[in-house]
């Protein structure tokens, strides 16, 4: 018996009135738990996906393509031959130099401990964040006239407005090469700097950076014109962000560290996988307690239809044949059921995504609704792990009704 044919017997027990109403009844209850466990993993999945995309893009907005750091210590030495060097690698878009230090930033009364960076004029090709510019302009000026462009909740916190302030900020920073000093002034450089804007990323950000220029942090902080805190690269191809990064490391060689943008934030890239890992067992649970209805309504069904399976094995139907029909018949209720919980999902995303039915409490958030966005990796995983539980659910019963052996009477 060819597969039509099993799939024409198995659909004429689904859609056949049963003769216990119990059947009909348990059979509807299983389509419908898969039906909504496959739903409601998809909508979950999309809201994870609309969420996860949404913070790669603020931390995107932030990380480089490439960051060049310093395996042991705080700052590395590189000569402008050696910088033209990295900038000639081929995928190598832009090349911006960067000095990081922590200070103290007091207006007045008020003050805050912050990461303060030292940028040149090529950071805003590497990096997203004058993009986000939540007051004012990102200008970090030069070294004779610095400006300083704030994190909103450093703004905040030291109660300014940055682009409207007239009166500077004191910014404390420690020396290089002060450790002898009996004087403990004399280890800080205190430098007063014009607020020129602020920026609005993520909180993590928003609370901790300001930006300066980095000729200005330099003298400040006695560096060298050749030290560097970090090199922060674009690339013109993400794609192959892989292969610019082991020519930087054949290049300066192993006393120096080269990440890409997912390395930088490893910790969170992981924990966001994790995360649908376990979204994605939890919510198959749901499909796993729906398979228990259907193998009551296959148990029942084959005790139905047990004269139906008298007159099979009398018309030379083997056990194969048999147990075809009834897992068939299994991964039809599957089958129907997740296809209904994924147009049932697809319905749900949208009126999501047009009408903004589900939105998010409070005003501080970078948007007012729920995120979503639908990827078809997750389809895949929903629909094998139905087809996965159909068969497991269906090959019990299905085998129960090809080994019994049922006689005619005359």
């Amino acid at each position: 018996m060819n597969f039509s044919t099993v799939l024409k017997f198995s659909w004429r027990y689904f859609k056949a009135k049963k003769s216990t109403n119990a059947i009909n009844i348990i059979s509807w209850v299983s389509v419908s738990a898969i039906m909504v466990g496959s739903a409601s993993l998809i909508i979950i999945l999309s809201a994870f996906n609309g969420f996860e995309s949404l913070v790669k893009s603020l931390y995107g907005s932030y990380y480089a393509d490439v960051k060049i750091s310093p395996a042991k210590g705080k700052v590395f030495s590189l000569d402008e031959a050696q910088l033209n060097k990295i900038n000639a690698i081929e995928g190598v878009k832009y090349l911006s130099k960067g000095v990081e230090e922590k200070a103290l930033i007091q207006n007045e009364s008020l003050q805050t401990i912050v990461v303060i960076k030292g940028v040149d004029s090529a950071y805003s090709q590497v990096s997203g964040v004058h993009e986000k510019m939540y007051r004012g302009q990102f200008n970090v000026g030069s070294p004779e006239k610095p400006g300083l462009v704030l994190g909103v909740g450093v703004e905040q916190a030291l109660g300014v407005v940055s682009d409207r302030t007239i009166f500077p900020v004191s910014v404390y920073l420690p020396k290089k090469g002060t450790g002898q000093s009996l004087n403990p002034l004399d280890a800080l450089g205190v430098a007063s700097v014009n607020p020129t804007g602020s920026f609005a990323i993520q909180s993590e950000f928003d609370n901790k950076y300001v930006f300066t220029d980095i000729g200005f942090l330099k003298t400040y902080l006695n560096y060298a014109s050749d030290e560097f805190s970090y090199l922060e690269l674009s690339v013109n191809d993400y794609g192959n962000v892989d292969e610019v990064k082991k020519k930087i490391l054949a290049l300066l060689g192993s006393g120096f560290v080269v990440e890409n943008r997912y390395e930088q934030n490893k910790a969170l890239y992981n924990t966001i996988r994790l995360e649908k890992l376990a979204i994605y067992g939890i919510f198959s649970l749901i499909l796993i307690v729906a398979a228990f209805n259907m193998i009551g309504a296959l148990s029942m069904l084959v005790l139905e239809k047990k004269k139906d399976i008298q007159i099979l094995q009398a018309m030379g139907a083997s056990q194969k044949t048999i147990h075809s029909i009834f897992l068939t018949e299994g991964l039809l209720l599957a089958f129907i059921g997740n296809g209904g919980g994924v147009l049932i999902a697809l319905t749900l995303y949208y009126l999501q995504i047009n009408y903004k039915l589900v939105p998010l409490e409070g005003a501080s958030f970078v948007i007012d609704y729920y995120p979503v966005k639908l990827v078809l990796a997750d389809f895949i995983a929903v629909i094998s792990t139905v087809f996965v539980i159909g068969i497991l659910a269906s090959w019990f019963p299905a085998a129960r009704a090809a080994k019994e052996s049922y006689q005619l009477r005359s």
